[in-house]
């Protein structure tokens, strides 16, 4: 990846499509609109993404045909309105060979959620032809208002960044380790960076769609699911092979659930310290990504990348790996 700096010269055309679920927050995409053009892009909203059929942003035809023309735009960045709920039903029809010549041609895709099924797809069918980015959503965050505090300093650095090509590594402390220890001290890792929302990536296990990743970094991230149905989707992926196939594990927020009364002290760090028991690849927590208003970096899903851990301090890399 180089980086380029001649930023007037650059392509800053972005579109802005809905995969998934219904954009509810029509004011939440002026804003986001607003604000990507005060950030230097060329926004422009797809024709379909306002579009509602039931709780998805439109029927499974429109969505699909919608995927596809922002395939055949040209667009330099092509950003998800929002995640939910929709992209498993069109895995079997989409034109894998369209969306990835999309991205050999420079389009950048961007998203999390619900976007890592096609992403991950896009590893499965298309390996090699280039990186989609795990990222901010274009209403979640650049649309958030200032009331609620806007759109992250750092989300919004990273992002832009990314979309000029100068993003190379990221960094964040490590969380996991018990406290008073350097657990991970000395780690170094490399292979394929590939992951998103847990949940989307346990549903492809099985499928045509799912990328049979060996010796990778996988990140993980999820919301508003119980410390147990986590610890049972990454035993899931342990049991199945996943997660003892990579070099590292990475951990997002897995923020939004409510504890129960019966949980006796049960929170997530159990739920990860299962998952560990389960593989001796190393599963590092704190990754500053996710379903969460706080800081979100941009991960290039595809790249090959270094993991380097220095006591709690860790770095992720993949410009000149």
């Amino acid at each position: 990846m180089t980086p380029c700096c001649d930023h007037a010269s650059m392509d800053h055309s972005l579109l802005i499509f809905s995969p998934s679920g219904v954009l509810r927050d029509r004011a939440g995409l002026r804003r986001a609109v607003k604000h990507l053009k005060a950030l230097g892009f060329e926004p422009q909203v797809d024709e379909a993404a306002q579009l509602r059929q039931q709780r998805f942003a439109g029927t499974d035809e429109e969505r699909l045909a919608a995927l596809h023309r922002v395939a055949d735009s040209g667009a330099a960045v092509a950003l998800a309105a929002r995640g939910g709920y929709g992209m498993s039903r069109l895995l079997d029809r989409l034109d894998w060979e369209r969306l990835a010549a999309s991205v050999q041609r420079g389009t950048r895709w961007v998203g999390m959620s619900d976007l890592t099924a096609l992403q991950l797809g896009l590893l499965a069918h298309a390996r090699g032809c280039g990186v989609t980015w795990q990222g901010p959503l274009a209403v979640a965050d650049f649309g958030r208002a200032a009331a609620e505090g806007g759109v992250d300093d750092i989300t919004e650095a990273c992002f832009v960044e990314a979309m000029h090509g100068e993003l190379e590594a990221i960094g964040f402390r490590e969380t996991g380790a018990p406290r008073g220890t350097q657990a991970f001290d000395g780690l170094e890792a490399e292979g394929l960076l590939w992951g998103g929302n847990l949940t989307m990536v346990c549903s492809l296990l099985g499928t045509p769609h799912w990328p049979r990743i060996k010796g990778g970094i996988l990140f993980l991230e999820e919301v508003s699911e119980h410390p147990y149905r986590v610890e049972r989707m990454l035993l899931q992926l342990a049991q199945a092979g996943v997660l003892t196939a990579q070099k590292a594990v990475l951990i997002g927020d897995c923020g939004g659930w409510k504890p129960a009364p019966h949980d006796g002290g049960y929170r997530l760090k159990d739920a990860i310290a299962a998952a560990q028991v389960a593989t001796p690849t190393p599963i590092l927590q704190g990754l500053p990504f996710g379903h969460t208003p706080a800081t979100k970096v941009c991960l290039p899903v595809g790249a090959k990348a270094q993991l380097v851990v220095q006591g709690r301090d860790a770095l992720l890399a993949w410009g000149h790996v």
